[in-house]
């Protein structure tokens, strides 16, 4: 029996990695083209490694795009991002990668969709249609090619890389970035009673409760989390229950039933401390505007998410919420926080409208790179 061949690119943006394709190159039938990625990542795979397929049995290496030429006259591309499961065939369509957006640019510029200068910056207009929002990528050329090497460093990726920045626009619009109204909200969570959280859909709707309220401190790194199974139940019955004060879930039950595991995020914060990263990094708390992190799929993520990144940056320029009551953002916008591979600064532009704060724009700077490129292989499904 043959094997299918279907053009692709394997990619690092910021601290995932993920398959890239041309919406061309994928059948446009959805359940046949779910079944065809599925398959090209390795899920459901019940030992939990993936080993027959691309993906790396990790939140952050387990992810599709999808990009092709946008009919829509504010943008150049249109970006879909999956978040594929490890050991469900479920593919997560509710929300964006924001590590992977980074790697965006680069890849509409090579496979030619965005007419780039030869030098200088190339500026890629990305419209993220699971979220239906604007992201503006700045991109580095040199000799009519993308540059991919440079001396900008990531905590969490260990070689350095050119630095691509990313502006993401209106993350969150008047009366949709608080879902419920309420800059801090009461949840209800079985087990754990009245529990205090800031509900915001800024990049991804995301649910911020203090480090406290899950008996942390906020210089955990993974195996201090992901190895208490308790610990996780109690978040994620946290991240259920704000899904559903959200709006995005009618019940638990529902939240369930409609597999929602990448979309609402959940994180926690606390005031700065020293702490040791993942890396052996000695961060001083004199370096950083408060500590974070955030469970991805289930466990804590390794890193941070471009698209939690986001929502902290737009949370602590808006007075009254969790986060900006642990570390209110400078003048400037801007915001530097710890997460378990080290630091990472963030900025926003907010402003008030109307009596309402609105954030119009995030910067954040990552880096992308190609780590093969020709053909993904799979048996016919």
């Amino acid at each position: 029996m043959t094997q299918l061949r279907i053009p692709a690119t394997y990619m690092r943006g910021g601290t995932s990695k993920g398959v890239f394709f041309l919406a061309g190159s994928l059948p446009a039938d959805k359940a046949a083209r779910e079944r065809m990625l599925l398959r090209v990542i390795g899920s459901p795979d019940r030992y939990g490694k993936q080993i027959d397929g691309m993906g790396g049995a990790t939140s952050s290496t387990s992810k599709i795009v999808i990009v092709g030429k946008s009919a829509r006259p504010d943008s150049d591309v249109d970006y879909l991002f999956g978040q594929v499961a490890i050991d469900k065939p479920v593919i997560d369509w509710s929300g964006n990668c924001g590590n992977l957006t980074t790697a965006v640019g680069p890849f509409a510029i090579e496979q030619g969709l965005v007419a780039a200068p030869a030098h200088g910056i190339a500026t890629v207009r990305i419209w993220q249609a699971n979220i239906g929002k604007r992201i503006v990528a700045h991109v580095p050329m040199r000799g009519g090619e993308v540059l991919e090497e440079g001396d900008f460093e990531l905590d969490g990726v260990t070689f350095p890389a050119a630095e691509i920045r990313l502006e993401f626009l209106d993350p969150g619009e008047t009366g949709a970035m608080f879902p419920t109204g309420n800059r801090i909200d009461r949840l209800a969570v079985p087990g754990m009673g009245e529990v205090e959280a800031t509900l915001i859909n800024a990049g991804l709707p995301t649910v911020f409760v203090d480090a406290a309220t899950l008996g942390l401190t906020g210089t955990e790194l993974q195996p201090d989390v992901n190895t208490n199974q308790a610990l996780l139940d109690r978040a994620e019955a946290i991240r259920v229950a704000g899904a559903v004060a959200m709006g995005l879930a009618a019940s638990a039950e529902d939240v369930h039933a409609r597999r929602l595991l990448h979309s609402p995020k959940i994180a926690y914060v606390a005031k700065p401390r020293d702490y040791t990263a993942s890396s052996g990094k000695k961060v001083a708390a004199s370096s950083i505007d408060l500590l974070a992190r955030i469970f991805s799929m289930g466990p804590l993520h390794h890193a941070m998410t471009g698209t939690g990144a986001v929502a902290i940056a737009a949370a602590a320029c808006v007075p009254g919420t969790l986060v900006n009551r642990v570390a209110p953002a400078g003048a400037d916008g801007r915001v530097r926080f710890g997460h378990p591979s080290g630091t990472l600064g963030v900025g926003a532009e907010a402003e008030q409208r109307n009596g309402e704060w609105v954030v119009s724009k995030v910067l954040m700077s990552r880096s992308a790179r190609r780590l093969m490129e020709g053909w993904v292989r799979i048996p016919p499904v």
